[in-house]
């Protein structure tokens, strides 16, 4: 690393020499982290989570209480330092500590740091490690039955109350490891040692972040995730109908039958292809085929039927087949659900639009779960224990639900209405902004070239205009 004083020589500009150095002094290069403040305030996110730990620290000793730490390490994943040892530097950053809450935003007051107003790695380590049980010197502990509960009543908030129908896609990833971590398992598919975690998201709001070991069935967990997730909307969303979307790998007879049990509850599932099912769709194939034969590009036919297992199912039920011929070849698709014909308010559902505007539209939760991973480094398991992974999982949720909820709340109409979180972060986040402390104000200056000026305004205005609801 460059020693601070050291001085950085670049290409002269005409007679002048171009020489920087790191003595900016107080400065930030986050000055957006100011709304993400405004965001974790309303929603109280920061304090939830720090009522779902146990805090048994002598607290003549302690400097970062601990919601401090949970809101620092929270706006440094949204912000992109996803890595522990970025807050060695990150701990003199004025605006970051003023985020993180620090009455004290400048640590000049600080009697066993001082000049550092923040908590550098191995605080935020400990913290993570809460409960691995390592050391006798990890003093914070975590419940997680309380972490999970806050996540799915703090997601199922932001969910409209007067909602005719809900959503829930359910999916299932491989997050790769590198080294010896606990639960790790060889996966085929993924070709490495993986965890594979379960999401459930409705919309762009995630529900259910559960991380699982590397040898688990797609299944599993699935149907005792919904038990609870279900109750939780029914009290938010009294009227509205619950749709479960899922590929062919959660298409398992409990998950069905439980659902057929449950009032105003519906799924629509892939269903793995066999050569029963292949010569139901015969006809509508041939005549895909011949369409393709006639217009040179790919047709498909839509076709729906009962259907019911030798021995798996306990009953008959509804199928939509696929019949679909590419410039590859013959394409068979099927999704077994239990929605009606005669459809609700929006008409007939029949097999295309069964298909194409129900199921296919499951896609959507894919773009989720990337800016989850490619955004918010969600899948960074790189400590042993799967415990402190699995709350390294929650965290990076919790970030992600600062940055939806910073965008479905105050970016619709802009520019930026339809960004990612990682697009967000570039263009919202990172301004540069000078900080001046006094007695009575923090004096925030933000970079007076930046292009983003006008939505940064209307964002706080439409944040401060917002009636939060924390109960």
């Amino acid at each position: 690393m460059l020693a601070v004083d050291q001085s950085l020589l670049f290409d002269d500009l005409g007679p002048r020499r171009v020489q920087a150095d790191f003595s900016g002094g107080q400065l930030s290069s986050d000055g957006g982290v100011l709304l993400l403040r405004q965001i974790d305030r309303g929603m109280g996110i920061s304090r939830g989570l720090a009522q779902c730990f146990y805090d048994t620290r002598n607290q003549v000793f302690v400097d970062h209480a601990l919601e401090e730490l949970l809101a620092q390490r929270l706006n440094g994943l949204a912000l992109g330092y996803e890595d522990l040892n970025d807050h060695n530097t990150l701990r003199v950053d004025p605006l970051l500590a003023v985020a993180a809450g620090k009455t004290d935003p400048l640590g000049e007051e600080r009697i066993h740091d001082k000049s550092c107003a923040l908590a550098g790695s191995s605080t935020l380590n400990r913290l993570e490690l809460s409960n691995s049980k390592t050391s006798r010197y990890h003093k914070l502990s975590h419940d997680p039955r309380k972490i999970e509960q806050l996540l799915l009543e703090m997601s199922v908030r932001c969910l409209p109350k007067h909602a005719r129908e809900i959503v829930l896609d359910l999916d299932g990833m491989g997050h790769l490891l590198h080294g010896l971590q606990e639960g790790r398992h060889f996966s085929a598919y993924y070709d490495g040692y993986c965890y594979q975690p379960l999401y459930i998201v409705c919309g762009s709001i995630p529900l259910w972040t559960q991380l699982r070991t590397g040898d688990c069935d797609a299944k599993e967990d699935v149907l005792a995730a919904l038990k609870k997730i279900i109750p939780v909307i029914r009290k938010r969303c009294r009227k509205a109908r619950i749709l479960i979307r899922g590929d062919s790998g959660f298409c398992r007879e409990d998950l069905m039958a439980f659902c057929e049990g449950q009032k105003g509850v519906y799924y629509v599932l892939g269903l793995a292809k066999n050569s029963v099912l292949v010569e139901r769709v015969e006809q509508a194939m041939f005549w895909a085929a011949a369409r393709r034969c006639l217009t040179g590009q790919a047709c498909r036919e839509f076709t729906e039927f009962e259907y019911e297992t030798r021995n798996s199912w306990s009953c008959s039920r509804r199928v939509v087949g696929k019949a679909e011929v590419t410039l590859e070849g013959a394409n068979p698709r099927f999704v077994v659900t239990n929605l009606p014909k005669k459809g609700f308010e929006n008409g007939i559902l029949n097999a295309q639009r069964v298909y194409e505007e129900v199921y296919c539209a499951r896609g959507n939760m894919e773009n989720v779960l990337k800016q989850q991973v490619l955004d918010l480094e969600a899948d960074r398991m790189s400590t042993h224990f799967l415990a402190s992974n699995q709350l390294r999982l929650w965290l990076a949720t919790f970030a992600y639900l600062m940055m939806d909820r910073l965008r479905a709340l105050t970016l619709q109409g802009t520019e930026l209405a339809q960004a990612t979180a990682g697009t967000i972060r570039v263009k919202l986040l990172k301004v540069a902004a000078a900080v001046k402390v006094s007695v009575r104000r923090v004096y925030v200056q933000l970079c007076s070239a930046f292009p983003m000026q006008e939505i940064f305004t209307l964002v706080l205005k439409r944040l401060k205009a917002i009636s939060w609801q924390t109960g």
